[in-house]
């Protein structure tokens, strides 16, 4: 093999997930160590990985447990690979297992491995809710404590307030905004419609309906056990392949109201699920007997101001991996973008087929141009599948993979928003022997 650092073609073996579920339900008595635990022994059991196979374990997770830190290293550990193994977890809003497959390709590509896991997962089911600080102050005072007259003046300084629980916010930290206001922001900046919103959410619904009846998604799926055996999920429980438009216009604004087009129907929900793929340097599967799926060429990330344009991320990733791939959209079979909001994707579609956008925030003469409705998410997304923050990114290389094959294409796109105004393009090629 090739030890010379970018000259190592990397390639996707395989990826699976767990079922994404709506939050509080199946899944809602699982940490996230368990959840990803079924991911990652999922992919062993598929790929039949050997303990040489991966060298080192990359994890996305967003909303962590102080007592599974480095979720990454339990998973590990608990999967059964061996414990000289190193694991990494990494954080990265809703691309934090993107971040995980690339730092992983960096890693393979400057010939320090030859193979990693990597993947993500989230419980939103299980979020951690702690004492406020005054109160965490006080309960830290107390390892000082030595005699039972010191609790005497515990309550001290506190007011009853302090003694509430201190439920963790799901808005920006820099503008203090909910995404969904983002959403409605951007949406309203530029141009559009809730109608549009809630037909391109229908849509989703309806392509992964479709092809979860078909099984399409059976290959990225595991199996998951719960109650010891008493419930076997298999499938997405989130995915209402009856929706229509006309049921979604009659949702209420869910985060500005009155006047807003986001709504519980057009936004993806809180979901529970986690996913793990295995790459490798291409001799090196193909040595230990694999055969890949992709080959996973470039990708790109990029950060913009995350007040009104919070989603936007995607519009400038995307003409940043193709042009560094010297492609066009006209090039590419299979488009895999996440669906945090209706309203995101329509806006970065727009931006992404505007002249003006192009010119004035690209600094690019031409559009980047029109992405194919019939070759975008057409197995659905995370409007209708689900959104677990740090499982997604694999979800969608996996799917594009898998659709790849399944569609006879060459290149895949993926593209990605996430919180801080952040987005994430990556381009994939089927592997042909």
């Amino acid at each position: 093999m090739s030890k010379e650092p970018g000259k190592r073609e990397i390639v996707f073996v395989d990826g699976v997930r767990t079922p994404f579920l709506r939050a509080q339900t199946d899944f809602k008595k699982f940490s996230a160590y368990e959840l990803g635990l079924f991911s990652v022994t999922g992919l062993v059991t598929k790929t039949k990985l050997s303990d040489t196979d991966a060298e080192h374990i990359y994890f996305g997770n967003v909303i962590q447990d102080i007592n599974t830190s480095n979720i990454a290293r339990e998973i590990g550990l608990a999967a059964g690979l061996p414990g000289s193994t190193p694991a990494t977890t990494v954080s990265m809003a809703c691309i934090s297992s993107n971040m995980a497959l690339t730092s992983a390709m960096n890693a393979i590509g400057q010939s320090q491995i030859d193979g990693a896991i990597v993947g993500g997962v989230e419980v939103m089911s299980d979020i951690p809710i702690r004492f406020r600080k005054k109160f965490r102050q006080k309960l830290l005072e107390t390892q000082r404590y030595r005699k039972p007259t010191d609790w005497l003046g515990f309550f001290k300084g506190l007011r009853p307030g302090d003694l509430l629980p201190e439920i963790p916010s799901i808005s920006e930290f820099s503008t203090g905004e909910t995404m969904g206001q983002s959403c409605d922001k951007m949406t309203a900046k530029f141009g559009v419609t809730r109608e549009e919103q809630d037909q391109f959410a229908a849509r989703s619904h309806q392509l992964a309906a479709e092809a979860t009846e078909k099984g399409f998604l059976e290959d990225e799926i595991i199996s998951v056990s719960v109650n010891r055996g008493e419930i076997i999920v298999k499938t997405d429980n989130g995915i209402r392949g009856d929706t229509t438009i006309e049921k979604l216009s009659s949702l209420r604004p869910a985060f500005i109201k009155p006047h807003g087009t986001a709504t519980a129907g057009n936004s993806s929900f809180l979901t529970d699920g986690a996913s793990a793929a295995l790459i490798m340097e291409k001799s090196a599967a193909l040595k230990a007997g694999h055969q890949p799926k992709a080959i996973l060429r470039d990708y790109s990330y990029v950060a913009q101001r995350p007040g009104d344009e919070l989603l936007i991320g995607p519009a400038f990733a995307v003409p940043n991996v193709l042009e560094r791939m010297n492609l066009t959209l006209n090039d590419i079979d299979v488009f895999e973008f996440h669906e945090a909001f209706a309203g995101q994707m329509v806006t970065v579609l727009k931006a992404l087929g505007s002249k003006q956008f192009a010119q004035e925030r690209l600094n690019q003469e031409k559009e980047v141009g029109d992405v194919p409705l019939d070759k975008l998410n057409r197995w659905g997304g995370s409007l209708s599948i689900g959104h677990p923050f740090g499982a997604t990114g694999i979800r969608l290389v996996t799917t594009a993979a898998n659709r790849l094959i399944h569609e006879d294409g060459r290149y895949a796109l993926i593209a990605a928003c996430a919180a801080g105004g952040q987005g994430h393009a990556m381009v994939i090629e089927r592997y042909k022997d």
